[in-house]
Order: structure tokens, then sequence, then C-alpha cells
């Protein structure tokens, strides 16, 4: 019995040693891939941010960002200012690109909290560019994207992805004909107030001629996804309104 229960201990304690040994290799290699990941992060960050301001590789159809190696140059050679809006608060940040917009939403449930706005300025073929980065829900899972507007608030072109959007449907937001769409679209109405853009099933503009009407032709069967993508616009681009109404004002 003695013989036995020495047997179990010692099974025991081996078992114990593994799964300590285990934990251990995971933890070190977690730590070994985290700068790996937020390199990673940095990067695609800057490629969505040129994306919407036009510095892409696309051909006559498809959605191409320019490549990992030269973001980084591309990205100090046409943006010329991060900012970072907090209340009636601007200050410049160089690492404005790296601020989690998911978090920020999420802390400004909290009506005590003053979220944090990154607005990028680009310029590029003489024009002045702000791209403004925005967070919604889709249908599955998360979605986001990039938005840059002239001092009007007209949409110069945008970037959007997802996490889990059903292919061939509510993924299609990443494709060209969907983003493009956005180009030349007006955010503000007639009267000059904040509207966004609403993703419109039959908006009796599916070739999207009209800039003013504040609505792009939906995606066939994504009804909720595109609902995703027209509340994250107004909810977020909405924010930056004072900062350009000051603009205007300058």
């Amino acid at each position: 019995m003695e013989n036995r229960t020495d047997k179990n201990s010692y099974t025991i304690i081996f078992a114990i040693g593994m799964v300590l040994a285990v934990g251990a290799l995971l933890a070190f290699a977690a730590a070994s891939l985290k700068p790996t990941i937020t390199e990673n992060v940095r990067l695609e960050k800057q490629q969505n941010i040129l994306y919407a301001m036009g510095v892409n590789d696309n051909d006559e159809s498809s959605a191409v960002f320019i490549s990992t190696d030269k973001a980084p140059e591309a990205f100090s050679k046409y943006i010329t200012q991060q900012l970072v809006i907090e209340g009636d608060k601007i200050n410049e940040d160089d690492k404005a690109y790296l601020i989690d917009v998911k978090k920020e939403k999420s802390s400004a449930k909290d009506p005590n909290y003053d979220r944090k706005l990154p607005l990028f300025v680009g310029e590029k073929d003489g024009k002045t560019f702000y791209v403004i980065p925005i967070y919604g829900k889709g249908l599955w899972d998360a979605i986001w994207g990039y938005v840059a507007v002239d001092k009007d608030m007209v949409v110069q072109g945008a970037y959007f992805d997802h996490k889990g959007e059903t292919p061939g449907l509510g993924a299609n937001i990443k494709q060209r004909f969907f983003m493009d769409d956005f180009i030349g679209e007006h955010l503000l109405d007639e009267s000059g107030d904040f509207s966004g853009i609403t993703v419109a099933k039959g908006n009796a503009d599916p070739k999207n001629n009209d800039k003013t009407d504040n609505e792009v032709d939906a995606i066939a069967g994504a009804t909720i996804t595109g609902d995703g993508v027209t509340a994250m616009i107004k909810s977020d681009l909405r924010l930056y309104v004072p900062y350009f109404k000051n603009l205007k004002n300058e």
C-alpha cells in the first residue's frame, strides 16, 4: 500500500510539473511573439490610414495596400499631423494611430470620460485629407474603417474591414466596388448639419451619381452589416463635427 501511495504521489507531482512547464513555455512563446504582433498591428494601421487617403497599390478593381516595407516611409511622407481630440483639447501625438478605438468607445459609456479621438492630417497631390478611424458591429462580429474627408466633410476615400462577416455578402464591405461608392459623398446635409451616410437598400441611385443624398447603395444580402456601417459612420464621425466647424472658422 505504501509503494502504491508513493507512486501515486510521484505521478501527481510529475503531472503538476508538466503543467507548470507547459505553462511556462506558452508564456515564453506569447512574450516572444508580442513584439511581432505589435509591429504587425502598427503596420496594418498605417496601411489602413494611407489607403483611405488614396496611397495604395490598387488596380482597376482590387483593393491593395502598399507593401509593409514601404508603409512606414509613406506614412511619414504623407501624414503631416497626428492629433488627439479630448473634449475641448486638441494635442499632437505621433502615436495617435496606436490608440485603441474599440477601448475608447467602450470607455466613453462613462459620461465622465473624455473619449480620445484620433485624427490624421495628410497631404497628397496638393490636397489636405483628414482621416478618421471608426468602429462598430456587423452581423457576426466587429467591423471598422477609416474615412478620409476634406475640410467640408466630403468623403475623399474610405477603407472598411471586418472580423467575421459572411463571405460574398457582408464581407464585401472591404471590396473596391463598395468602398469607392463613398468617395464624394457628403456627411453634412444641405443645411450644414451632420447627417452621415446611410447604406440604403433600394435607394433609387444604384450608380451612386447623387453625392448629396447622404446614401450609398447597399450590398445585396448584407442588410445587417450595411446597417452596422451606417451606425458606426453616424455615431463616430459625428464626434468630429466641432473640429471641422472650428476649422472652417479659422
